[in-house]
């Protein structure tokens, strides 16, 4: 399904030392559930004149944010949530991984970001570098 606009990845470095004041009440718990920190967000939407939230999005989660601690992204990741993609250069003798992207972490160090798969319904355990994977049309 086409995006309506550019895809606005970024951070939310929250934590709960900072607060439950940046969770909207109604995903506080699955937000802080998920342990945002490092890991990559979608900005699905900003900050309108009827409300002090932003919608971000994980995966097939939406959560309600304070716009406040939203980083964004200029280096953006080479793949998005649901991206069907597959491993360039598998393991001699074994099947190329092929599967969804179903989380996105980011290091700060190396300035990138790294892929986790979901593959027949089962999260594949292993990390993969953009360079490892490719986008399947």
């Amino acid at each position: 399904m086409p995006r309506p606009r550019p895809v606005i990845f970024g951070l939310y470095a929250w934590s709960p030392e900072y607060g439950y004041r940046y969770l909207h009440p109604a995903n506080r718990r699955s937000f802080e559930i998920l342990e945002p920190v490092g890991k990559v967000f979608e900005k699905v939407s900003d900050l309108d004149d009827d409300s002090e939230w932003i919608t971000l999005r994980y995966d097939e989660q939406q959560f309600l944010v304070r716009g406040e601690l939203f980083k964004e992204l200029y280096n953006k990741p080479s793949f998005g949530f649901g991206d069907l993609v597959e491993e360039v250069r598998p393991v001699p003798g074994q099947p190329a991984h092929r599967g969804l992207i179903s989380d996105i972490f980011w290091s700060e160090s190396q300035d990138r970001a790294t892929f986790q798969l979901v593959e027949r319904k089962r999260k594949l355990a292993r990390l993969f570098a953009p360079d490892e994977l490719r986008k399947v049309d």
